[in-house]
């Protein structure tokens, strides 16, 4: 998928981006359940979802036309048979024996097979669009997968666990929603939330949940207080209550207390 995704780069970059391309129905280029639902399950609103190709091909906005057998696109196929009976005898004239001599002999390969084989298109129309000065083939040349954020301003991704980091620094806190990880053999480890893009830095563990304990140094200490022996409090519930009368009131409390105390009152 990566050297689909670099041919891809080198069009862009030396020519513009196509309107189409054509492909086989390689499993990286189409889901295999593309065309097998129902119409039903169409109904129903159920898609398949995009490889990581065509989703790439998407956001640059080009069309993937897909044949259906290699004879759809002979003219690819007889290209590649050249290629590979050619190539060869061509490393082995300039005496090439390794990957990187191979590499930069090919820059000078094709520009020479072009001039040698190329046929002028009838329509001589430009078919290739600018690409925007704004996109980033990197952020779209890549593979995109969502995880949600947890505790730290981190994410899990292939069983590891990454920071997200912005201008250097540690990200703030952030709520445990999803983000889109970008990963590639060009850019690393990259993460997109919120229309911003953050580097990422690989930990050693998950990160731990912040205590909701206060640290010592901000901790108040709680000492219980106990009231003394002689407190009042201690007291009270001792003590009689006082009652304050007007002097007609004790004349009346002290007759009825003669007249209970009276043995005539209970005869």
């Amino acid at each position: 998928m990566e050297g689909y995704f670099e041919v891809i780069r080198q069009i862009v970059n030396n020519h513009g981006i196509p309107i189409s391309i054509y492909s086989d129905r390689h499993t990286i280029f189409v889901s295999p359940n593309s065309g097998k639902l129902s119409i039903e399950e169409q109904l129903e609103g159920k898609t398949v979802n995009f490889t990581q190709f065509e989703r790439a091909m998407g956001e640059l906005g080009i069309n993937v036309i897909k044949a259906n057998s290699p004879q759809a696109k002979g003219r690819i196929e007889k290209l590649w048979d050249t290629l590979q009976s050619r190539l060869p005898v061509e490393f082995k004239i300039h005496g090439i024996d390794t990957m990187k001599a191979a590499n930069a002999f090919l820059s000078q390969f094709i520009v020479a097979y072009n001039e040698k084989f190329g046929v002028e298109p009838e329509n001589p129309e430009h078919a290739f669009r600018t690409l925007d000065s704004n996109i980033n083939l990197d952020y779209i040349l890549c593979v995109k997968e969502e995880r949600t954020i947890i505790e730290g301003s981190a994410f899990s991704y292939k069983g590891k666990y990454y920071q997200l980091i912005k201008n250097g620094k540690k990200a703030p806190a952030m709520p445990k929603a999803k983000l889109t990880v970008l990963s590639s053999s060009k850019i690393g480890v990259k993460a997109f939330y919120a229309d911003v893009i953050y580097d990422t830095l690989l930990l050693d563990e998950r990160p731990k949940k912040e205590s909701l304990k206060l640290s010592k140094e901000k901790t108040v200490k709680q000492t219980i207080v106990k009231p003394s022996a002689d407190h009042p409090w201690r007291h009270a519930q001792k003590k009689k209550p006082n009652y304050a009368y007007e002097e007609t009131d004790r004349e009346i409390v002290e007759m009825l207390n003669q007249l209970f105390n009276s043995t005539r009152a209970w005869a």
